[in-house]
Parts: C-alpha cells; sequence; structure tokens
C-alpha cells in the first residue's frame, strides 16, 4: 500500500509571470507537495475568439484573451520544470492539444494529465497515448461510456507502458481522477464510492481532482476510499488574477491537507479505517460525511450538468464557412464550446466529418452538426 501523491495544482496561477512561479513552486514544496502540476496554454488549441467573457477582479474579459495572455514558449515550460524540480517535486503538466503535448514531450515531462475536458478530445489521446509517461486522466462532466470510450484510446498501450516507465516514478502508468467539474464543487457531491467501483470496472488506479473548497473532507475521504493521486488548486493569494485563485487553497491550508491526508493514510495501513470515520463524523457531522461519500454510482453531479457538452470538445467551424466549402483541418477544429456557442458534433466524428461539402453556412465559432453536411 503505497502512499497517495499529493498535487499542488499551480495551473496558470503564475500568470506567466516565471518569478511568480518559483514562490509558488517553493511555498507548494514548503507545504509538503509531492509534485506540482501547470498547464501549457495556447488559446486556439481550447476554443474560439467567440466563446464568451470571464468575470475576473479586474473586470470582465474575453475568455480567448484571457488564454492568450498566458502563451508562453517552450523555454517557460523548460524553466518550470527545472524549478519544480530542483525543489525536489514531480514536475506534472497538462497539455490542451497536439501543439502543446509535443512541446511537453520535447523538454522531457514525465507525467502527463489529461483535463476532464479533454477526456473526449481523441486526437490529443492518441498522441499522448504514444509517450512512454504515465496519465492522470481527469474525468469531470463525464459519464461511464465517456470514460470507456477514452480508455479504449488509451487503455491498449498500458500494458507497454508498465514495462517503459522507470520503476523509479511512483505514479501508475494510466490513473482516473474523479473530478467534478464546477468552481467551487460541492463537498456532499463528490460522490467517493464511486472511487473503488471505477478502479475495479476500468482496471486502473484512482484518485481525485478536488476542487471543493475545503481543505480536509474530500482529500481524507478519497484517501478511505483508495485515491493513489489527490490534487487541489494551489494559490500564494486567494484573490490573485488567476483563473482559479479563488477556489484554491493558501499555503497553510495546503500544508492542513497534506498533514491530514498524511494522518489518515497511516491510519488506514494500520487498520483503523473507522477510527478516521469517526473523527470526521465527529468534526462535520454524519449526514454530511455520508453524502459525501455518497453510493458509488457514477453520474453527473448537480453543479456540473449545466456543462456537459459545451465544456467538453466537439467540432466547431474556425471562420465563416459558406455552403460548398470542403470541411478541413484549416478551416474546423475539436473545441470546447463553453457558454456563448452551440456546440457540434462530438470528436468521434471528426475522421467521419472531414472531406465533407457544407449543405449550408456556418457562422464563424458555431458547431459543426449533421444537418450541416448532410442534404
Amino acid at each position: 500500500m503505497r502512499k497517495p501523491l499529493v498535487l499542488a495544482e499551480i495551473g496558470t496561477s503564475h500568470g506567466g509571470d516565471l518569478g511568480r512561479a518559483k514562490e509558488l513552486i517553493a511555498a507548494a514544496a514548503e507545504a509538503g507537495a509531492d509534485g506540482a502540476k501547470f498547464q501549457a496554454v495556447y488559446a486556439e488549441e481550447i476554443l474560439h475568439p467567440k466563446s464568451g467573457f470571464v468575470d475576473l477582479p479586474g473586470g470582465r474579459i474575453l475568455l480567448f484573451d484571457r488564454f492568450k495572455a498566458l502563451e508562453r514558449p517552450l523555454e517557460f515550460y523548460a524553466a518550470l520544470k527545472e524549478e519544480t524540480e530542483a525543489k525536489g517535486l514531480w514536475f506534472v503538466c497538462s497539455p490542451f492539444g497536439i501543439r502543446s503535448a509535443r512541446i511537453l514531450q520535447q523538454i522531457g515531462t514525465k507525467v502527463l494529465k489529461i483535463a476532464s475536458p479533454e477526456l473526449n478530445h481523441y486526437p490529443l489521446l492518441e498522441e499522448v497515448a504514444s509517450y512512454r509517461v504515465p496519465l492522470l486522466i481527469s474525468t469531470g462532466v463525464s459519464t461511464l461510456g465517456d470514460i470507456e470510450r477514452a480508455l479504449s484510446v488509451l487503455q491498449e498501450r498500458v500494458s507497454e507502458k508498465e514495462e517503459g516507465v522507470p520503476s523509479k516514478i511512483p505514479f501508475t502508468p494510466l490513473t482516473l481522477l474523479h473530478c467534478i467539474t464546477a468552481y467551487p464543487a460541492p463537498e456532499e457531491e463528490y460522490n467517493l464510492s464511486l472511487l473503488p467501483n471505477l478502479e475495479g470496472v476500468f482496471g486502473v488506479s484512482v484518485g481525485v481532482s478536488d476542487h471543493s473548497r475545503d481543505p480536509v473532507l474530500v482529500p481524507v475521504l478519497s484517501v478511505l476510499e483508495g485515491a493513489r493521486v489527490i490534487e487541489k488548486h494551489f494559490t500564494l493569494n486567494q484573490k490573485g488574477s488567476g483563473l482559479d485563485d479563488p477556489i484554491a487553497l493558501n499555503p497553510s491550508e495546503f500544508q492542513t491537507m497534506v498533514m491530514e491526508v498524511r494522518s489518515a493514510f497511516l491510519e488506514v495501513r494500520a487498520g483503523r479505517r473507522a477510527h478516521v470515520v469517526e473523527a470526521l463524523e465527529a468534526r462535520y457531522g454524519k449526514d454530511r460525511v455520508r453524502n459525501v461519500l455518497g453510493d458509488g454510482v457514477k453520474r453527473l453531479a448537480p453543479s456540473e450538468k449545466g456543462n456537459y457538452r459545451t465544456t467538453n470538445r466537439s467540432i466547431h467551424a474556425l471562420r465563416d464557412l459558406r455552403k460548398g466549402e470542403v470541411l478541413s483541418e484549416e478551416n474546423c477544429a475539436l473545441l470546447r464550446t463553453e457558454k456563448n456557442l452551440k456546440p457540434g458534433l462530438g470528436p468521434e466524428f471528426w475522421s467521419v466529418v472531414l472531406g465533407k461539402r457544407l449543405v449550408r453556412d456556418v457562422e464563424a465559432g458555431e458547431g459543426i452538426q449533421w444537418d450541416d453536411v448532410l442534404a
């Protein structure tokens, strides 16, 4: 029984500033994290410029423009990796498309994470499945069928990776991270009894990517349910300008989480799981603990239902397209829909749609439907 790995999800909280990133890495190491996790952001890989606005402390800004401002060259991520490893932490990073995946491979990233919206980005999954590195796969705003389809792309290489991943890496070749795509996510919706069921059904390691605000409840209960990896957002200032800063833990809260997770692990290993549950019930109440554990049935959580199909990837027009044009990788892409646009066909139809001729006009940014290509 191996202790859970705790990741500080720094994401883009550094704002693209290397000095600030170094402060965050140092603080994460001091707080007891095993790894620091980042995001390699290139706006065109993620969404369309017409995807809508995001409200930040400084005011409303186009989400595309916010991502565009966070773009950095390969050298920036190489410096992040060097600094993270110099502090004794695992460098983990999320790509959002082929370009960012290949940059992370080029700098020698040893662990990659696929974020929940990219669970159905099959070309990206095929790309990273060819790398001999452990993969963390987040499963927020997804169904069992969505997870199964993603694993059908990835899992054929798991046994191959078992031989390729160096034994010194504590991550298994493939880990599913249970997640709720809401910010913040209500603790009572986490349904952590699902973890052993996911492990049993899919035969892979499991963990939690936790977007809830409490530093203890979800992380500690996930240890009791067999989590091998626990990821939690990390910031120096919850009033900062980072997209996830408002729901992130500060260093003191993160340190509390790490200590509680480590203590719970030792209790479980010693056969005292019930003791941990009793302590949590005394602190949070029996009903709340029971609700967080849930019934173990995989379903969309109430707080994320509205994000299904808009957070995930679908086929979108990159520019105004006219009737008669042939769809290609130059004029359409697999993007997140977000709030402002209508979703298109799922990525499973990407190879089917390419080469098809439009039977009507499609506006820039809108999702491409069957009615657009079938007379």
